[in-house]
């Protein structure tokens, strides 16, 4: 089974940027599209950026121009890129599988917490 481990998260203040890492082991990992969820206390996840195997990204309007995700296949490993950061992009953060892309999703891993605030 694909194991995914999520780093990079913190506490920075608004205006400020970090860069999130999502390890996978197995060298499927290249085959997949692969996505940056994030959840908020009481709010759904929700999927904000996605990239496909081939590099092609998309993104939700909220994060458009502020977010950036890349993967380097052949370190197995997804980032994204944030930088303007917003209090409301408060989160958990999750990688998995782009679920506009896949029947189904890979066990979740911890996430990692990104924090906004003055």
């Amino acid at each position: 089974q694909v194991q995914l481990v999520e780093s990079g998260g913190g506490l920075v203040q608004p205006g400020g940027s970090l860069r999130l890492s999502c390890a996978a082991s197995g060298s499927i990992f290249r085959f997949f599209a692969m996505g940056w969820y994030r959840q908020a206390p009481g709010k759904q996840r929700e999927l904000v950026a996605a990239i496909t195997s081939g590099g092609s990204t998309n993104y939700v309007d909220s994060v458009k121009g502020r977010f950036t995700i890349s993967r380097d296949n052949a370190k197995n490993t997804v980032y994204l890129q944030m930088n303007s950061l917003k209090p409301e992009d408060t989160a958990a953060y999750y990688c998995n599988k782009d679920q506009s892309r896949s029947s189904s999703l890979l066990g979740w891993g911890q996430g990692t917490q990104v924090t906004v605030s003055s």
